[in-house]
């Protein structure tokens, strides 16, 4: 049978060659002005924080305190920011969600409460829908936050009890859709969020509770959920008085771990570490090594996590340090078991 070549594709004209050269740099320029120009516009927004910014982190800490509900409203882009700012703070343990400015004033205006308070987004200042929505919450006297451009004059902002703004912007010489301000309202919404939530004493612990998933989730888990070999259950330490036959034929029933954990024999309290690659080192250079006291070659006083830390402790331990096993003990400084770096292999959270 014979078999039809494949054809290869037609290699590209040197003029054609030439213009998709010039299509990468002319994008290459622009990606840097873009990024460049939002850089700015964040960079810009420090030397813009006053006592507004304070009495705004006021009113979110007051609301969350009392039950309330931290309402965020905005149109198109502006809109989509503010979903990602509610969903920041609901994470932080502040009560949180976006609300349609349009869909308000048909009837989700009954989301409002008197302990609320609303967070109103326009780098205008004028869009028609927000200021209308904003009016009436006025009214009703639940107090306005708004992020503008900030200069004093817009509608939006005389109705605010704190008026945050973001400065003029390089959005219309970089693109027609919003993408400086766009940018810099989130960072100033994301430092809302984290300092009202610092004002709350809200910590890590508090956020792990809030997000069990995913990667981040699982780094904020403590260390003893990771654990296979836990002591009193699967796992022995080790007395440092016993050789190092001993102490590998007394580990030598079921599964267990890729070291040994030696303890002081009168306190139980860790004094050393014993790998399976030091035991491949010492048989290599002393075949008559197993008759030694194991205390002689094991590694002493090894990198150790506590039992109340957590697993991105770990990580860094693993990652940066390159541990493969690392004891976990409790406040005597006694094992509680050992984390093995398949442990955290397992969870998805260090690859193979």
């Amino acid at each position: 049978m014979t078999m039809t070549p494949t054809p290869r594709p037609p290699t590209p004209a040197p003029a054609a060659a030439g213009r998709a050269a010039d299509h990468r740099a002319e994008e290459r320029a622009l990606a840097e002005r873009i990024l460049q120009a939002e850089s700015r516009a964040v960079a810009g927004l420090p030397a813009r924080l006053g006592e507004e910014f304070h009495v705004a982190v006021d009113l979110i800490v007051r609301c969350a305190d009392s039950g309330g509900t931290v309402l965020i409203t905005g149109l198109g882009k502006s809109g989509l920011i503010g979903a990602k700012i509610a969903a920041s703070l609901t994470s932080l343990g502040i009560p949180s969600h976006f609300v349609h400015p349009t869909e308000a004033a048909h009837g989700d205006l009954g989301s409002f409460r008197p302990q609320d308070v609303c967070i109103a987004l326009s780098y205008s200042g004028e869009t028609e829908e927000v200021v209308n929505i904003a009016a009436l919450l006025k009214q009703d006297g639940i107090p306005i936050i708004t992020i503008t451009r900030g200069e004093g004059r817009s509608r939006l902002e005389r109705l605010a009890v704190a008026s945050l703004g973001i400065g003029a912007v390089e959005d219309e010489t970089i693109s027609p859709a919003p993408a400086c301000s766009t940018t810099a309202t989130l960072a100033l919404g994301d430092a809302l969020a984290l300092c009202a939530s610092r004002r709350r004493n809200f910590t890590v612990d508090d956020f792990a509770k809030r997000h069990p998933g995913g990667a981040l989730g699982g780094k904020l888990k403590p260390v003893v959920e990771a654990l296979r070999f836990v002591v009193g259950r699967n796992l022995s330490p080790i007395p440092d008085s016993a050789t190092v036959g001993e102490a590998l034929r007394a580990s030598a029933d079921g599964r267990r771990p890729g070291a040994l954990l030696l303890v002081d024999p009168a306190t139980g309290v860790l004094t050393g570490i014993f790998t399976d690659g030091d035991l491949r080192r010492l048989i290599v250079s002393d075949p008559s090594a197993l008759q030694r006291p194991v205390r002689e070659v094991m590694t002493r006083s090894p990198r150790t996590l506590p039992h109340t830390a957590l697993i991105r402790d770990a990580l860094s331990l693993v990652i940066e340090r390159r541990h493969d096993e690392i004891p976990v003990v409790d406040e005597a400084g006694r094992p509680v078991g050992i984390l093995d770096v398949q442990d955290l292999i397992a969870m998805k959270l260090v690859q193979e």
